[in-house]
């Protein structure tokens, strides 16, 4: 009886080292940073600036910025433009992006995954960032409607290289 519980214990313990070990090896280390901000479906206005604040970097790299995107069937062009501009500190540099967003093809079929809300990710740029470097992103859309219906979500995602 006592080996059987020796034996219940080794197993226990090397299923719980493994489970520790594929966790650790599972973790994404490369993303820094990934935010979303809600807009208001029924309208984001061109005047409603997002931020974005990336904290201090711990390590100096060079890291790639994405723009993430959820719209709807509300979203009427087949394009959204943004504007977006960063400044890192604390250097001071300012870094300024006019981004151009295909969502759908010619016929209106959008490019991206989803069913009732579509998420699509748009590379913006690489960066290189020295070891305690912040980053604010700023981003508005810069489109002749004024008010854009059926975006859901605009996100940044920062990852190191």
């Amino acid at each position: 009886m006592r080996s059987l519980r020796s034996k219940h214990r080794v197993a226990v313990g090397a299923i719980i080292a493994l489970t520790v070990a594929l966790a650790l090896a599972s973790c994404n280390r490369k993303t820094i940073y990934t935010h979303y901000h809600h807009t208001p479906i029924e309208g984001w206005e061109a005047n409603d600036t997002l931020l974005f604040a990336v904290g201090p970097v711990a390590d100096g790299a060079a890291y790639s910025e994405t723009i993430g995107l959820r719209t709807c069937s509300r979203y009427p062009f087949k394009e959204l433009t943004l504007v977006v501009d960063q400044l890192i500190m604390p250097s001071g540099t300012l870094l300024s992006d006019t981004l151009r967003c295909r969502l759908t093809d010619e016929e209106g079929t959008p490019l991206s995954r989803g069913f009732n809300f579509y998420e699509s990710a748009f590379p913006l740029r690489n960066i290189v960032l020295s070891a305690g470097d912040s980053v604010t992103l700023r981003i508005h859309h810069y489109m002749k409607r004024e008010i854009l219906p059926g975006i859901a979500d605009i996100g940044v995602t920062v990852r190191r290289e």
